[in-house]
């Protein structure tokens, strides 16, 4: 019988996987020179039958082997992949992620802690309250606030979204169901939140110039009964806006009412010293979304709620004996299920840690003003540019703007043409005006001011005359 095939732990671990990472990084590299731009051309059609050849029969009688496996797989996804380390993938929040998390992301992998019981994550689970603790000491600075801050980690910005509304749910007295309040500006997650959760739908509120009305909203609470949850954005998908957090803080005070920020791309702020500032008022939500696969420069995921007053946690308690016996959580083992609605969680803590310690604050800052500027820069270009109209001066690193006369018809063709093309990556989004636009979601520090040129006249290029 032959012997089973080596693991990725243990002592023997490392000697099995050098040289398979050596394959894979081969395979990244030839994939990507095979691609040669920001997205595979051809469209989905051809995408998807170049896959199908490459990859041959995926469950043969006999195998492969692990090198030919990997070599021809990690090659054929590589190269078919959309690539946001490329400056001109630019459509999404979508982060090239550093290469030391990667790193830290591998050792991960390796050792495959579960975090939902100490005696599967011993260290993994001291370090998740290590830096969870400090993450929601970032956004909650009041060393003594009347409950100790804390986070809770996720997979994104939906699940914190999701998990801020249970919160809010099982903790806001008052008759009845709980009522959500968003902007017209808001993530879909929140809505979708409430349907999860079996809530009334929520209740809309305006945003003319793409931030939420501080006024609509106080008039919106005063002919609400019962528990009230408010979720304002800092930094909203499709143009990167902040809504009026003091104001907005103030009129929920008034109100009773209990506040949520969702701050999934803009938290990344909280490194920069410079622009900061643009979150004043975050530390009196009571609970925060952070994603650090955003401006965190993170693999996927990364995502974080940050909880004001930690008691509020408790409400995810769950009791599961096999897990968190009684008796256990007595004699001191941590419990660790009621940190999560998940049971198995991957240790996504680490590459967060590493990133943290690798760059600090400075570092991680300095990033986070590096896209902001490259976002002013590449408006000014629009702004100066005789052929293009720009949306508005960007607050974060989103630009909105599009072909001046070209309508939604022509600026929907000219994105798909250069996908097809696999030239370029632009995002799409509609303002409250109803107006179609291109977005320009600038999350490379790499990218030059050339890149930027060079992505306006692609587009320049590709609009009829």
């Amino acid at each position: 019988m032959s012997s089973p095939p080596p693991l990725a732990g243990g002592t023997r671990g490392p000697d099995a996987l050098r040289p398979l990472l050596a394959t894979v990084l081969d395979a990244l590299h030839d994939g990507a020179t095979r691609r040669a731009g920001p997205l595979p051309a051809g469209g989905p059609d051809t995408v998807a039958a170049r896959l199908r050849d490459r990859a041959g029969t995926l469950l043969p009688d006999h195998g492969t082997g692990a090198d030919d496996a990997l070599r021809t797989l990690v090659t054929a996804l590589t190269e078919g992949a959309a690539d946001p380390a490329d400056p001109l993938c630019a459509a999404h929040l979508h982060c090239p992620p550093l290469a030391v998390a990667t790193a830290a992301d591998l050792a991960a992998s390796a050792l495959n802690p579960s975090m939902d019981s100490w005696d599967q994550a011993p260290a993994a689970s001291a370090l998740e309250t290590l830096v969870t603790t400090a993450l929601a000491h970032e956004v909650y600075a009041d060393p003594h606030p009347p409950h100790p801050a804390d986070a809770l980690v996720t997979t994104g910005g939906t699940e914190a979204n999701q998990l801020a509304v249970l919160l809010a749910r099982e903790t806001t007295p008052g008759p009845g169901p709980l009522h959500l309040l968003v902007g017209t500006n808001a993530h879909h997650s929140l809505a979708r939140a409430t349907w999860l959760y079996g809530l009334p739908d929520p209740v809309t509120v305006p945003a003319p110039t793409g931030t939420l009305d501080p006024a609509a909203l106080d008039d919106a609470l005063s002919d609400l009964p019962g528990a009230k949850l408010v979720a304002a954005t800092a930094g909203t998908t499709d143009a990167g806006l902040i809504d009026p957090l003091p104001e907005i803080a103030d009129v929920c005070e008034r109100h009773g009412a209990r506040l949520h920020i969702d701050a999934a791309y803009g938290a990344g702020l909280l490194f920069s010293a410079r622009h900061r500032p643009l979150l004043d008022g975050l530390d009196r939500a009571h609970t925060v979304t952070l994603d650090l696969h955003k401006l965190g420069w993170q693999p996927v995921a990364a995502g974080l709620l940050a909880v004001r007053s930690a008691p509020d946690v408790t409400a995810l308690t769950y009791q599961a004996d096999y897990l968190n016996a009684d008796d256990d959580t007595e004699a001191g083992l941590p419990d660790l299920l009621g940190r999560s609605l998940r049971t198995t969680r991957r240790p996504d803590i680490l590459k967060i840690a590493v990133t943290l310690k690798a760059l600090g604050r400075t570092g991680l800052g300095a990033l986070t003003d590096q896209v902001v500027a490259l976002a002013h820069h590449l408006a000014r270009l629009v702004d100066e540019h005789p052929a293009f109209e720009l949306y508005d001066t960007p607050t974060l690193s989103t630009v909105l703007f599009r072909p001046r006369g070209a309508d939604a018809t022509t600026l929907a063709a000219i994105r798909r043409t250069l996908l097809t093309e696999g030239r370029a990556v632009l995002g799409r989004a509609r303002t409250d005006d109803n107006e179609l636009w291109l977005k320009a979601t600038l999350l490379n520090p790499h990218t030059d001011p050339g890149d930027l040129a060079a992505l306006l006249k692609l587009v320049e290029g590709h609009t009829p005359r």
